[in-house]
């Protein structure tokens, strides 16, 4: 199980100290929140923060673009430094033709899912897809409740997933997630777990990294 802190919960007055606490701490990933005030009613941060972050940890760093047009962020994040795309279904029309643009960067890819979207959304192109990003909070805002019929939409896309030939396809959750739900999540077949509060709402960043762990 990779962990994933979601800077979006960090005191962004200090977010330098915040990324090398979590980093210290253990986290696999910095779970990047990129929203564009339309797509999601909020606005958070782009690349130039992305890219000052970068030289501040060697954690690899998740985009989850809240955007429309999405393909506007992608050369932006590249220069950023990113490791990890995803892009809402919702979205964006040529699903396609974006997962490629982001493969041939040298990023995986993925796309996200809200929590009433369906799995017919993602299910043509699970083959290319590197992950998929299962919301289970409506997207915008973070500490909100975990919505538990997630649970049954992440086992029904892993065995989509092997059904069409991906069984490697990585599961990320983001999302109301806790150390009380993270292990039927992880028994439900997710790979990365997305956290905000639960790790940087702690003191002790390290212990609530390791209490997320299955």
């Amino acid at each position: 199980m990779k962990i994933a802190p979601s800077l979006l919960s960090a005191d962004f007055a200090h977010l330098a100290e915040e990324v090398q606490d979590i980093s210290r701490g253990g986290a696999d990933l910095l779970h990047l929140d990129v929203m564009d005030g339309h797509f999601v009613p909020n606005l958070t941060f782009g690349a130039p923060v992305i890219q000052v972050l970068r030289s501040t940890t060697e954690i690899p760093f998740d985009a989850h673009l809240m955007t429309y047009h999405p393909e506007a962020y992608f050369g932006p994040l590249e220069k950023a430094g990113v490791a990890m795309i995803s892009f809402h279904a919702e979205a964006a029309v040529h699903h396609d033709r974006l997962i490629h643009d982001i493969r041939e960067r040298g990023i995986q890819a993925g796309l996200a899912l809200n929590p009433g979207s369906p799995l017919s959304l993602v299910e043509e192109v699970l083959p290319i897809l590197d992950f998929v990003l299962i919301m289970s909070v409506n997207p915008g805002f973070g500490g909100q409740k975990f919505i538990s019929y997630t649970l049954d939409k992440i086992r029904r896309l892993r065995r989509l997933a092997e059904e069409k030939g991906n069984p490697a396809l990585q599961i990320e959750v983001d999302g109301g997630v806790t150390s009380d739900n993270a292990g039927a999540l992880a028994a439900a077949g997710a790979d990365i777990l997305v956290a905000g509060s639960a790790v940087f709402g702690k003191k002790d960043r390290a212990a609530a990294i390791a209490a997320l762990r299955c």
